[in-house]
């Protein structure tokens, strides 16, 4: 009896440790799980969903045999999450991995360049009061959508680049530039007393200007390559 007492404390304490240890207070859970259930029909992952009190959301995404199961006794955030439910779900024979979806904190991250050029540069971050809303608005598609250009080449048919150019030469992709004119693969400008060769090296500048290289300003894509 001594000993079953002692037993039972024990395992009261290891429960509450788990309990301690599953509520992470730096964590938020929400009233969904995600659920992996391969190769069954539909209405059999209803039942599932039924038999714990849940509704099946439905497929999360195109991710075949994963679901979005839902319980409306809870509320949409917690501070602990419910281990219980976790670990009834995961008992189920056809049932291959479950959890208990968290809150994800997003925060919101300004951008700001040291290129010398950037702060004038209101075609691109609306930041002129003369110029308000005539921007671009590139940086809801940089930052929301994480879209720069990187993995994407542009080829600039003009007078030639300035490939060794400061602001151009991280960004500068041999295999998509080629001088026409001479037949060979360098497409630097071909000098003139006044310079004028200089109009396809400020087109790959508006185009893929390095950014964060305190040079001059940044392309609208400016993780793209350029030749």
């Amino acid at each position: 009896m001594i000993f079953y007492a002692a037993f039972c404390r024990i395992f009261v304490v290891f429960i509450f440790i788990g309990l301690r240890v599953y509520g992470n207070a730096s964590n938020h859970y929400t009233n969904t799980w995600a659920v992996h259930i391969p190769n069954v029909e539909q209405e059999k992952v209803n039942e599932i969903a039924r038999r714990h009190g849940m509704i099946n959301l439905g497929q999360v995404g195109t991710l075949e045999g994963f679901y979005h199961f839902k319980h409306r006794a809870y509320p949409k955030r917690m501070r602990r999450g419910t281990i219980a439910h976790t670990s009834k779900l995961s008992r189920e024979f056809k049932v291959k991995w479950v959890e208990q979806q968290v809150v994800k904190r997003r925060v919101k991250r300004d951008i700001l360049f040291r290129d010398p050029l950037w702060n004038i540069q209101w075609y691109l971050h609306n930041s002129n009061n003369l110029f308000v809303n005539y921007d671009h608005n590139v940086i809801p598609v940089w930052k929301t959508l994480n879209i720069t250009g990187r993995g994407v080449s542009v080829s600039i048919l003009d007078d030639g680049i300035e490939k060794d150019h400061p602001d151009l030469k991280a960004n500068y992709d041999p295999e998509a530039s080629y001088d026409y004119n001479n037949i060979d693969p360098d497409p630097s400008p071909r000098p003139t007393f006044n310079d004028e060769n200089r109009h396809g090296t400020r087109c790959a500048g508006e185009v893929a200007a390095a950014a964060g290289n305190n040079h001059c300003g940044i392309g609208v894509a400016y993780g793209a390559k350029i030749g």
